[in-house]
């Protein structure tokens, strides 16, 4: 499922590793607070105890879990500005790539969106440590490109806010059904309309 090898490892790592996607599973479909260390353990086929020794507690689990989804989002963008241009197409391919992964990876999205909903809310920090590297990196290599009118930090959180809720939720077709990312159709509409924001953003000689 997830798009980083962990290599095989010792037999407790393996485990170790098979809880935390578990984890992730459960706690993107459910929220940390509804999702209970036996169900961990039952999905995962353990019982509590290896978990707990293999991982630790469900703050620990969901620590992990935040860490091993950050990791995978640094090396989505180090892929990324491996190819990085500071132009139009380069932030083209940032938008494409950024929109890519959380389709390969609703999980990811789907747990920030539960802690928008105060999940987890007494674990506390997680935005600092993982969420602002996140967005220093873009600023960083977004600044001087975007239009001087344009709040390059604002603009970042629309790019997010959209594709989060797109992936996530979906849109309202003419028929009245939801539609998401499977849906080839309303994918590509949805990328074009990114494209739009995107250019939105960039000074008219770029």
């Amino acid at each position: 499922m997830r798009g980083v090898g962990h290599g095989r490892g010792s037999e407790s790592d393996m485990m170790r590793d098979r809880v935390i996607e578990t984890a992730i599973r459960l706690f993107a479909s459910l929220g940390h607070d509804a999702t209970p260390v036996q169900m961990i353990a039952d999905a995962a086929g353990l019982d509590v105890v290896t978990v707990t020794d293999l991982v630790g507690d469900k703050r620990e689990i969901y620590l992990a879990v935040m860490k091993r989804t950050y990791r995978d989002v640094w090396v989505m963008l180090d892929g990324v500005f491996a190819e990085f241009t500071p132009d139009r197409a380069g932030v083209h391919l940032l938008a494409n790539r950024y929109l890519d992964f959380c389709v390969e990876h609703p999980e990811v999205p789907e747990l920030w969106i539960h802690r928008w909903l105060s999940d987890a809310a007494d674990v506390n920090g997680l935005e600092a440590l993982y969420l602002k590297p996140t967005l220093d990196r873009l600023t960083d290599a977004l600044r001087g490109i975007i239009d001087t009118d344009v709040d390059l930090e604002e603009a970042l959180w629309t790019i997010i806010w959209c594709v989060r809720g797109f992936v996530v939720g979906g849109v309202l077709t003419s028929s009245g059904q939801r539609a998401g990312p499977g849906n080839i159709y309303y994918l590509r509409r949805f990328r074009a309309h990114l494209h739009v924001l995107v250019d939105r953003m960039f000074k008219p000689d770029r």
